[in-house]
């Protein structure tokens, strides 16, 4: 696993080593910043259910001005602290220890410019992220990774782009 591109671009970071591990693939991260263009420069970033903290980091490698990751898990917080130090990013990054759920509860609205989530596969997360964000936006854009299969309610404005099994769910604050 490595950055793909911006300041850090190839360099290598830490895996979360475990059962039930299923970090984003680099073919889908790249699709997914090219996707995201140029709403990522200097951006507010939340990178939810972050494990090595991938998508942050590419994301702060491309020009967003900070991220907050949040994250439960113990060894995927102890993983993504590595990744951090080893970019020296620490200025620019918070973590947060905590159910990703339960923080995007407590945000105001416009917490965040971009909000980038990888929850757990199948569990439900994908469709409740993207409920909660429909009735009270805290960022201006949410992309979720989710199975493709995965049923998500049918909300207006949902985009959609499908990489094979994996699907990224977008939805942007109305202005």
């Amino acid at each position: 696993m490595r950055i793909i591109s911006g300041q850090w671009g190839g360099r290598r970071l830490h895996p979360v080593r475990g059962k039930g591990v299923r970090p984003t693939t680099d073919r889908v991260r790249e699709s997914w910043m090219a996707a995201l263009g140029g709403s990522v420069e200097d951006a507010r970033v939340l990178d939810l259910f972050s494990g090595s903290g991938a998508l942050g980091l590419e994301a702060l490698s491309r020009g967003a001005r900070e991220v907050t990751f949040v994250e439960r898990a113990r060894r995927a917080l102890e993983t993504l602290k590595r990744n951090v130090e080893a970019l020296g990013a620490q200025d620019q990054c918070r973590i947060i220890k905590g159910d990703a759920m339960a923080f995007v509860q407590r945000l105001a609205p416009d917490s965040f410019d971009l909000v980038l989530a990888d929850p757990p596969y199948d569990g439900g997360l994908a469709q409740e992220l993207l409920v909660h964000f429909a009735e009270k936006p805290f960022a201006k854009e949410l992309w979720v990774e989710h199975r493709t299969r995965e049923p998500l309610p049918p909300l207006p404005d949902l985009r959609q782009r499908r990489y094979g099994d994996t699907t990224l769910s977008i939805l942007v604050r109305a202005e």
